[in-house]
C-alpha cells in the first residue's frame, strides 16, 4: 500500500500553481519520517533555533530564521534534500495550472462544475494521475492513501468528489466495464496540518521547485540571481527521475477530453518535464 502526501503552491498572485504528491511505501513511511525529523533537527542546529517545518519559500529567499545562511549553503541543502528523496525511492506526483488559462476556460464554461476552483482542479489531477499509474499493481500494492495539507476551504466538496466520481472522470484511467470508480484509492482524502505530518512539508518543497522552474522556463518571471537557472533545471531533474511516469500524468497521445483538461492549461515545460 502507497500513501501519497499532497500540498500546493502558486495559489496567490503567482501566474502557476502547482500541486505535487509524495508517494510513500507505507512499509517505509516510519523510517522516512523519522529521517526528515533528523533533517529538522540538524536545520534547527543550523540556524540556532528549533524548527518544526522548512517553509521552503523563506528558505529559499534567505529570509526570516534563514537570514544568516548564505546562498551556496542554503543552495547545498537544497540539493542534498533532492539526493536524499532520490535514494529513499520515492515517488513524485505532480501537475501544474496556467492560472490564466484556466480562470479563462472557467469562465468560458469549458471545464465540469467539479473544477470549479484551482485547487480542485489540481487535486482531482494528482489522484486521477495515481489511479492510473498503479491500477496494475499486483495484490493491492497501488492502492493508496491521500493525506492533503489543510484545506477547509475545498474539503467538503474534494471529499464528494472522491467519493462520488463523476462519469468523465472514467476515460482518464480506462475504466473498464466491471472494474469500480477510482479502485485504487483508499477511503476519501484525509487533511492534516504540515507542522504535524512531516511528509506534506516534503511536497510543498517540491512543489515550490517545480513552480519555480515553469515560471522561469516559461519566461514569466526573471532568474533572481546569476546561476538561478541552471541550479534550478538541476534539481528539477531529481524530480523526473522520481516521477510517477508523464504517461500517466501528461500523456502525449491518445488523449481523452478528461486528460485534455489538465493537458491543455499546463506550462509546456511541465508537461515534458
Amino acid at each position: 500500500m502507497k500513501v501519497c502526501y499532497c500540498d500546493e503552491t502558486g495559489i496567490g498572485t503567482e501566474p502557476i500553481g502547482v500541486m505535487v504528491g509524495i508517494v510513500v511505501d507505507s512499509s517505509r513511511m516510519h523510517v522516512t519520517k523519522e529521517h526528515w525529523g533528523g533533517l529538522l533537527a540538524e536545520l534547527s542546529r543550523i540556524v540556532g533555533r528549533p524548527l518544526q517545518e522548512l517553509h521552503t519559500h523563506q528558505f529559499y529567499a534567505g529570509s526570516g530564521v534563514w537570514k544568516n545562511l548564505d546562498g551556496p549553503d542554503r543552495a547545498e541543502v537544497i540539493s542534498v534534500i533532492f539526493e536524499w528523496l532520490e535514494a529513499r525511492k520515492h515517488h513524485v506526483v505532480y501537475t501544474a495550472v496556467l492560472k490564466g488559462k484556466y480562470e479563462e476556460s472557467l469562465k468560458a464554461g469549458l471545464l465540469p462544475k467539479e473544477l470549479g476552483s484551482l485547487w480542485r482542479f489540481m487535486g482531482c489531477h494528482i489522484i486521477l494521475s495515481m489511479q492510473r499509474a498503479y491500477q496494475t499493481e499486483p495484490k493491492k500494492k497501488g492502492n493508496t492513501i491521500f493525506v492533503f495539507d489543510n484545506e477547509h476551504r475545498e474539503m467538503v466538496d474534494f471529499i464528494d468528489l472522491i467519493k462520488n466520481p463523476p462519469a468523465w472522470c472514467d476515460t482518464y484511467y480506462n475504466k473498464k466495464k466491471k472494474q469500480n470508480q477510482l479502485d485504487q484509492i483508499i477511503d476519501v482524502p484525509y487533511f492534516g496540518d504540515s507542522k504535524d505530518v512531516a511528509l506534506i512539508q516534503l511536497a510543498d518543497f517540491v512543489a515550490f521547485f517545480i513552480r519555480r522552474y515553469a515560471e522561469i522556463k516559461e519566461n514569466l518571471v526573471p532568474p533572481k540571481y546569476t546561476d538561478e537557472k541552471e541550479k534550478i533545471n538541476s534539481w528539477a531533474k531529481y524530480i523526473s527521475k522520481r516521477s510517477i511516469g508523464r504517461t500517466s500524468i501528461f500523456p502525449k497521445v491518445g488523449r481523452c477530453s478528461c486528460a485534455d483538461y489538465f493537458f491543455d492549461h499546463a506550462p509546456e515545460s511541465i508537461r515534458n518535464l
